[in-house]
């Protein structure tokens, strides 16, 4: 059977080094908040040996009308053609797979840690719950380098300034080399950051999300304060 098709309806700056698509959504589609997608380009203008697919996470919530993706921008041949991609071009979209979404159990608390680009399902798992009232606290601690780095950051303290149960906790590890003056916290996510923030730190559930390396050292971290692998969930981004 013929994978449906979207076409292309938005492109933007996210970040820097960073690009949000938006593509229509295809009637009678459904997802949840945290999920991602396969895109595949249509006969390409250039290709190479990593192909014409791509997974990114669906970083819309599902109750708006569009379907986001973001991405750091490598120089390949698929972020290529997709940057000079113009609106109104189609991509055969297969969707939605995953299971980083948010827990049913309201009572504990969601602590997503995540870093760069690892913001997408948390953007979308956010917007949903606010905009459903599921009544979940959530806290964020994202990690950049820079602020110009950290997509969703100015659209997601916005939410925690208006949303009592949204906390976003930013750091920064480079912010000596931002042009902007940063007074959040700095360096990366450590135990002590986190139990800052925690009060205890067996009452959530934990989401780790983003690089391989960061998705590790993060379990690490969380099992070494005596956190179960039974309260952690993961999403590795590779090849982005």
């Amino acid at each position: 059977m013929a994978l449906p098709r979207t076409k292309l309806v938005k492109k933007e700056k996210a970040a820097e080094g960073t690009m949000l698509f938006q593509f229509e959504k295809p009637e009678g589609f459904t997802y949840k908040a945290g999920q991602f997608a396969d895109y595949t380009l249509i006969d390409p203008s250039q290709t190479d040996a990593e192909g014409n697919t791509r997974g990114f996470t669906l970083a819309s919530a599902p109750y708006e009308p569009n379907l986001m993706c973001t991405t750091r921008m490598r120089d390949t041949a698929f972020k290529r053609v997709l940057k000079d991609m113009p609106l109104g071009t189609e991509v055969e979209l297969d969707a939605p797979y995953g299971s980083f979404t948010l827990h049913n159990k309201v009572a504990r608390p969601a602590v997503f840690l995540t870093g760069g680009i690892g913001i997408t399902p948390v953007r979308s798992i956010i917007l949903q719950s606010v905009h459903d009232k599921t009544g979940h606290t959530i806290m964020v601690f994202y990690s950049n380098k820079r602020p110009e780095d950290a997509a969703f950051l100015e659209e997601l303290n916005h939410v925690a300034d208006v949303e009592a149960n949204v906390t976003v906790v930013a750091t920064m590890t480079e912010p000596e080399k931002s042009r902007h003056g940063w007074t959040g916290e700095t360096g990366y996510v450590d135990k002590e950051m986190i139990a800052r923030h925690v009060e205890d730190l067996s009452a959530p559930i934990y989401y780790l999300c983003g690089p391989a390396g960061m998705v590790t050292a993060m379990r690490s971290l969380l099992n070494g304060a005596g956190v179960d692998d039974d309260d952690i969930r993961t999403e590795e981004f590779t090849g982005y």
